[in-house]
């Protein structure tokens, strides 16, 4: 990984692009008062590494998608290019292989029962190097997706507002509204922001067959139906975060919400779901360091009550994260 130190301009950029992922330069460089060949130089420097892309990521809710957790044991001479079918996989969101090299987690998210039940009771019960499948319904989305990870914050209240103030595609969605069909130009115009979400029309117009004017107007509607929206993934050692930990928390029903709403304000905490199963709470933790770690564990974990156990497993590797895609 290319050696980069991060700058005022670069953190505010990254914070602007997580409020508003398809923010033009010259409406990031206002909002942070500087040149927008600045910004747009600093954007294309993080994205040629890798260490940076915005993508566009489809709520599965909106669509009638059931979202799952998975966590696979497998063989110690397996795990690794199991994991990385899994990542191969459209319906896979994110896949990590956790310690120990034989423990894999991803989320999955599933169109109907017959391909929920297809790849959790006949494609991995089937497959003999995977020893054991957990699997847990996530119910609710407290960090992550929409809900941006605190840790990227640089920008001041009033610097938000003015972004968030001129997006070009904001979305009203919930899931209390009817479920949306998508069309085939539609798979192919998602399918097309999944790999890049700042493309510009007439590529996008490119992928679909569509004019600019009919692409611009169906991501307005995708939006303002909640089913699209606009993601930014950052390695997290460009923050200077070296430990990625996913947990598994324990906490009565009547202190879930409460306690998964203390989460929001951990800049630890990348994402937190509340799932199925006895251990009803899962979240993703970036950490400076090992002693940053427990510190976060033993202080600001140990000091929500509600929370009777802990699971913890750190990453070692993460195969895929921020973008999946649900084609046809």
């Amino acid at each position: 990984m290319e050696n980069i130190t991060l700058d005022e301009v670069d953190r505010g950029l990254l914070h602007a692009l997580q409020v508003d992922g398809r923010a033009s330069f010259s409406r990031i460089a206002d909002v942070l008062g500087v040149s927008d060949q600045r910004v747009a130089r600093r954007y294309r420097r993080l994205r040629s590494t890798g260490m940076l892309r915005v993508v566009g990521v489809v709520d599965g809710r909106r669509l009638g998608y059931e979202s799952w957790a998975l966590r696979l044991r497998c063989t110690p001479d397996a795990a690794s290019s199991i994991a990385e079918a899994l990542g191969r996989r459209p319906d896979t969101s994110w896949v990590h292989l956790l310690s120990g090299g034989t423990e894999i987690s991803c989320g999955t998210l599933q169109r109907t029962p017959a391909q929920r039940q297809e790849l959790l009771l006949n494609k991995l019960a089937r497959t003999s190097r995977v020893l054991s499948v957990v699997a847990h319904r996530t119910l609710h989305v407290f960090v992550g997706g929409r809900i941006g990870w605190a840790g990227l914050a640089a920008l001041s209240a009033d610097q938000v507002a003015r972004l968030e103030a001129g997006r070009a595609y904001p979305g009203h969605g919930s899931t209390g509204e009817p479920v949306v069909s998508l069309s085939a130009g539609d798979e192919a115009l998602l399918r097309a922001l999944s790999l890049d979400g700042r493309a510009v029309h007439a590529d996008l117009a490119a992928a679909t067959g569509w004019s600019e004017s009919t692409v611009k107007r169906r991501m307005e509607q995708l939006c303002a139906a909640g089913v699209l929206f606009f993601d930014m993934d950052v390695l997290p050692p460009l923050l200077g975060y070296q430990v990625e930990a996913q947990l598994w928390m324990s906490v009565p029903p009547a202190e879930l919400h409460a306690t998964g709403r203390a989460l929001t304000r951990h800049p630890e905490v990348a994402f937190a779901g509340a799932t199925t199963g006895p251990h009803n709470l899962a979240a993703s933790i970036v950490c400076r360091d090992d002693a940053a770690f427990y510190r976060y564990l033993t202080e600001d974990l140990g000091a929500l009550p509600a929370i009777r156990q802990i699971e913890t497993a750190p990453i070692i590797r993460t195969i895929k994260r921020a973008g999946a895609l649900l084609t046809g």
